[in-house]
């Protein structure tokens, strides 16, 4: 075998085992957003994470991947179906780099469940889950990672911040409109806190997503040709993820006299969803600085959603994934100082910050409207919502047939 094959190999296994890593990310938005509401839903919040990588890995099989990587025009990629037209980099089987590209899909599908949690219609969530895959993801990534427009003008999104995890919270935040909240969670103009049922899970569930951010983040390398490169990620990422937890502990402790846990756990996630765009420009200090800027900016966040404009989200996914997708998409601009690129505060002025704007923007438009339209399209055809009575007495009896619990 000769030097070629060897890189060529090494280099697959390391997108596969990454990939893997990123699909065992599925059961830690399971148990995250399982953990984070009540216990007579938790069959069909586990079923419809389930169902999210079932549905995502043939949509975008079919259709997606070549619509996200085939050579069309700036804005569209092209319909190519069964993935059989190879778009990989060089030395890389076509089939590897589909299955990273295909685990990255499925979970900007996930993010969108948690916030519609509790009184979705599953078989609403099947349709739509589905158009995220099959068209709604795969355009914008296009722009941004399929030699797009975005990615023309310079936009930088090493791993996923907008492309990945702002799409799945600005359709999470569409869905969780048009839904309505809760029945229970606002009463005479003020919030009621309706407490998820099992914080064990949903800090279980924190751990696995930050185990497999090492293989979201480093992996999108898609090579270990530049072993400083991987090392740099793989600080950055967990910097910012500890940072981002110390910051939601000391600013909620502050705030409420308590440190609480639920939110906290959501500042670790805020951290690593900020610094997947630029994980690869920071440095470890960069990447402290932004993860302490989600982690207080996800409280202020929730806040907002909850208690300002009531949209009613219950595991936080607009704040954690949306907002901070979008924050950390636009440090890239400020922080970015290594891999040939260069923010404002290393001397490279504004051009980055204004691209990055641009991208940001773009991506939520394309998102927002994508999501008033598929969700308003459900709410006046099949409906998106169940009933008052299978909504107090839990879904998973009337949805499913069966509990998760069992006495």
């Amino acid at each position: 075998m000769d030097l070629t094959s060897v890189v060529s190999s090494i280099d697959t296994f390391w997108i596969l085992i990454t990939g893997a890593l990123v699909f065992f990310m599925q059961a830690g938005f399971a148990l995250v957003e399982a953990g984070f509401t009540r216990a007579k839903n938790t069959t069909n919040i586990l079923f419809k994470n389930l169902m999210d990588f079932c549905i995502g890995t043939l949509a975008f099989w079919l259709i997606g991947y070549g619509i996200m990587f085939g050579s069309g025009t700036g804005y569209f990629g092209a319909f190519e179906p069964f993935s059989e037209v190879n778009h990989a980099p060089t030395g890389i089987p076509n089939l590897a780099f589909f299955f990273f590209q295909l685990v990255f899909a499925a979970t900007a599908a996930t993010i969108v469940s948690g916030a519609m949690a509790e009184r979705t219609k599953f078989s609403s969530y099947l349709i739509f889950s589905a158009f995220i895959s099959i068209i709604i993801y795969p355009i914008s990534g296009h722009w941004v990672w399929g030699g797009g427009w975005l990615a023309t003008m310079g936009f930088h999104d090493f791993a996923g911040s907008t492309v990945v995890h702002s799409v799945g919270g600005w359709l999470a935040l569409v869905g969780a409109a048009v839904l309505g909240p809760r029945i229970g969670k606002y009463k005479n103009g003020k919030t009621n806190a309706i407490l998820g049922h099992n914080l064990l899970i949903g800090a279980l569930g924190v751990f696995i997503l930050w185990l497999g951010w090492f293989g979201f983040n480093p992996g999108s390398t898609l090579s270990l040709s530049n072993p400083e490169l991987v090392a740099r990620i793989f600080v950055t990422t967990n910097a910012a993820a500890a940072a981002g937890g110390f910051a939601t502990l000391a600013f909620t402790w502050l705030k409420y006299g308590k440190p609480g846990l639920s939110m906290t756990l959501n500042g670790v996630l805020a951290g690593l969803v900020a610094i997947t765009a630029g994980c690869d420009t920071v440095t470890p200090g960069g990447a402290i600085l932004i993860g302490i800027m989600a982690g207080v900016l996800v409280v202020l966040a929730v806040e907002f959603f909850d208690n300002i404009i009531k949209i009613d989200d219950p595991v936080g996914a607009i704040s954690v994934h949306g907002i901070n997708g979008a924050f950390g998409t636009l440090m890239v601009g400020f922080f970015a100082k290594e891999n040939g690129i260069t923010g404002l505060f290393y001397g490279g002025g504004t051009d980055l910050i204004i691209t990055q704007l641009i991208g940001i923007v773009a991506v939520a438009a394309w998102s927002i409207a994508c999501g008033l339209v598929l969700f308003y399209g459900l709410k006046h055809t099949i409906g998106i919502r169940v009933t008052k009575k299978e909504e107090e007495n839990g879904l998973d009896y009337y949805e499913h047939g069966e509990k998760a619990y069992n006495s």
